[in-house]
C-alpha cells in the first residue's frame, strides 16, 4: 500500500515498475532481442569510432588546435554513451555532454569564421576551462536524479520512462536539449550567411570566381548534415521525454522509447562521421593507424610462424637405431 509522504528507500526496482505502470519482464521476448541487439551494435560501433577519433588526434600534432581539442572531448563524451548498456547511468550524462560539446564547437566555428582564422586562436587554457565546464555541468544534471530530483518519497511524480525519476526532471532535460538545439540552429545559420555574403562580395572582385558554388554548396552540405543529423536522432526521444514529463495519460511513450533512445545514442555515431570523417587530413591518420595496427598484426603473427617453423625444423634430426644422428630428408 502506498501512503502519501512515505519515502520507499529500502523498495526494489521492480516496485517503482509496478508504480509506473512499466513491464519488467523476467524472460526474454523477441523485442528485447531485437533492442539489446541493436544496442549492441550501436554501442559496440560508437566505441571504436570514438576511440579511433581520440587516438587520431592524440598522435598528429596538427589536431593540436583548440577545435580538435572540442572534437576529442565530443568523441569522449560519445564514448561514454556508447557504454550505456554496461551502465545506463551514464546515459544522462554522456549524452548531456555531447550536447554541450556540439553547442561549444558550434560557438567556437562562429568565432573563428568571424575572425577569419582557419583555426582558432583560443588560448588552451581557455578550452580546458570550457571543456571542465562542459562535464560539470553533465555531471551535475546526471547526478540530480540520485540526489534529490527523484520520485522515492512521491510515488505520484514517478515518469513512466524511467520509474526511478520525476517527471519534471524528465522534462527539463528535454526542453534544455531543445533550447541546446536552437541555439545551435541560430549560429550555423549566422555563419552560413556571413559566409554566403563574403563569398559574394569576393565574386563580386573577380571577373570569375570559380570557388564560389563550391564553397556555398559545401558549407550548405555542412550545414544540413549537421542539423539535420540532430534533428532526427534527438527530436524522437526529446518528445516522447517531453510527453512523459508532461504526464501524457493519452501516449503511449514505452511502446516506442528504447528504439527513440537507440536513435539518440546513434547521433554519438553520427558526431563521428560528420565532425571527423569529412576532415581529410583525419581520413589519413586514420588509414595510418589502422595500418599500422595491421602492421602489428602481420609482425607478430610472421614472428610466431618463424619460431614455430624453427621448433618444428629442430624436432625434425631423428637419431636411428644405431646412434648416429640424421637429417630428415625432408629438410
Amino acid at each position: 500500500m502506498v501512503t502519501m509522504g512515505q519515502c520507499y528507500y529500502n523498495e526494489t526496482i521492480g516496485f517503482f515498475y509496478n508504480n509506473s505502470g512499466k513491464e519488467l519482464s523476467s524472460h526474454w521476448r523477441p523485442k528485447d532481442v531485437v533492442v539489446v541487439a541493436l544496442g549492441l551494435t550501436v554501442s559496440v560501433l560508437v566505441l571504436l569510432t570514438n576511440l579511433l577519433i581520440i587516438a587520431a588526434i592524440a598522435s598528429n600534432r596538427r589536431f593540436h588546435q583548440p577545435i580538435y581539442y572540442l572534437l576529442g572531448n565530443l568523441a569522449a563524451a560519445d564514448l561514454f554513451a556508447g557504454g550505456w548498456f554496461v551502465r545506463q547511468g551514464l546515459l544522462d550524462t554522456s549524452l548531456t555532454a555531447s550536447v554541450a560539446t556540439l553547442l561549444a564547437i558550434a560557438v567556437e566555428r562562429h568565432r573563428s569564421v568571424m575572425a577569419v582564422q582557419l583555426h582558432s586562436r583560443l588560448p588552451r587554457g581557455r578550452v580546458v576551462m570550457l571543456i571542465v565546464g562542459v562535464w560539470a555541468a553533465a555531471l551535475g544534471l546526471g547526478l540530480l536524479p540520485a540526489h534529490s530530483w527523484h520520485c522515492l518519497c512521491a510515488l505520484d511524480s514517478c515518469s513512466r520512462m524511467a520509474p526511478l525519476l520525476s517527471r519534471s526532471y524528465l522534462a527539463v532535460w528535454a526542453l534544455s536539449s531543445l533550447l541546446v538545439f536552437l541555439l545551435m540552429v541560430a549560429v550555423y545559420t549566422r555563419i552560413f550567411f556571413y559566409v554566403r555574403r563574403r563569398v559574394q562580395r569576393m565574386a563580386e572582385h573577380v571577373s570569375c570566381h570559380p570557388r564560389y558554388r563550391e564553397t556555398t554548396l559545401s558549407l550548405v552540405k555542412t550545414v544540413v548534415i549537421i542539423l539535420g543529423a540532430f534533428v532526427v536522432c534527438w527530436t524522437p526521444g526529446q518528445v516522447v521525454l517531453l510527453l512523459d514529463g508532461l504526464d501524457c495519460k493519452s501516449c503511449n511513450v514505452l511502446a516506442v522509447e528504447k528504439y527513440f533512445l537507440l536513435l539518440a545514442e546513434a547521433n554519438s555515431l553520427v558526431n563521428a562521421v560528420v565532425y571527423s570523417c569529412r576532415d581529410a587530413e583525419m581520413r589519413r591518420t586514420f588509414r595510418r593507424l589502422l595500418c599500422c595496427l595491421c602492421l602489428r598484426r602481420s609482425t607478430h603473427e610472421s614472428a610466431h610462424y618463424t619460431s614455430s617453423a624453427r621448433t618444428g625444423a629442430s624436432t625434425r634430426i631423428m637419431l636411428p637405431e644405431n646412434g648416429h644422428p640424421l637429417m630428415d630428408s625432408t629438410l
